[in-house]
């Protein structure tokens, strides 16, 4: 099954015209539950519900990202009726795509997987108010917000570590959480041409942790002129090291998977690291650096 075909099946229970219409999503988790489909294929004890556990963990996981887009800081006077039902409609949005993934497995029997989805989803939200006290509080630093943010990506598909068998089991939770790790370095990288979205990122932290105590001041005294935060970020080499970063993690990743002494599992494997892979590559002038 593609990427693409579990998107659509998973969309065959999202769709409505309110929410179509009146609201943006967040993008479909396709890297984790086409890590999931791949892994559960080669589960005898779940191999022939691979599609079903598969939407639905895509059904939890929309539901949680949707509830994230929520702006809950106090609206602008003149945002209108629309910004708010926009707003009303994200968390309506989020609760839908929830009722949808249980209502599927009851109806198919799989109480005991509605049990640890629901049970991952409170440790999710527990997580994520762990990172956002400490945000607030500013106790943190670059490495545990990668952990953190890691933790939460990968907390939904750790309740199937117990439905994995033999090596596979013990295999699951570090293969979800470097591939989480992956896709949040991915996802940091994307982050640093966009102003609107370097506050609360990776760069941030690492500057705050590691800045000379006047940049660490600039940031948070200017963090709303994006010409001195691009300045912080070209002299703290953010895009550098977080592609330094993801070159690790990616390397790691790929001994996780030579683990799983699949031929066929790696090679299904394959075309969902090959963005890691690209993205962490050298770019020409940093390659002829390297090789000095």
């Amino acid at each position: 099954m593609t990427r693409a075909r579990i998107a659509q099946m998973a969309n065959k229970y999202m769709s409505h015209d309110m929410i179509t219409l009146h609201t943006e999503l967040p993008d479909f988790p396709e890297g984790r539950i086409s890590l999931l489909y791949a892994v559960l294929s080669h589960q005898p004890a779940t191999g022939h519900q691979k599609e079903l556990l598969s939407v639905v963990t895509s059904l939890v996981q929309m539901g949680l990202d949707t509830h994230d887009l929520v702006d809950n800081s106090p609206a602008p006077a003149n945002s209108g009726i629309m910004a708010m039902r926009a707003q009303q409609l994200k968390v309506l949005a989020g609760d839908y795509f929830s009722s949808r993934f249980y209502h599927l497995l009851s109806q198919a029997g799989q109480l005991d997987m509605v049990r640890r989805l629901s049970e991952a989803v409170c440790e999710i939200n527990r997580a994520k108010m762990n990172l956002y006290v400490r945000m607030t509080q500013m106790k943190l630093d670059a490495e545990q917000y990668l952990l953190h943010a890691a933790e939460i990506k990968s907390g939904l598909f750790l309740a199937f570590t117990g439905a994995m068998g033999g090596m596979y089991e013990r295999v699951w939770p570090e293969l979800v959480e470097r591939f989480s790790r992956c896709e949040v370095l991915l996802q940091e990288l994307a982050r640093v041409d966009k102003p609107a979205k370097l506050e609360g990122s990776w760069g941030m932290w690492h500057i705050l942790q590691d800045g000379t105590e006047e940049d660490r001041r600039a940031l948070q005294d200017r963090k709303e002129d994006f010409g001195v935060i691009k300045g912080l970020w070209k002299k703290y080499a953010v895009a550098e090291k977080l592609t330094q970063l993801l070159r690790h993690s990616t390397t790691q990743l790929q001994s996780l998977v030579q683990r799983l002494q699949s031929d066929k599992l790696m090679r299904e494997l394959q075309p969902l690291i090959e963005p890691f892979v690209q993205a962490a590559a050298p770019q020409p002038q940093a390659a002829l650096k390297e090789l000095g």
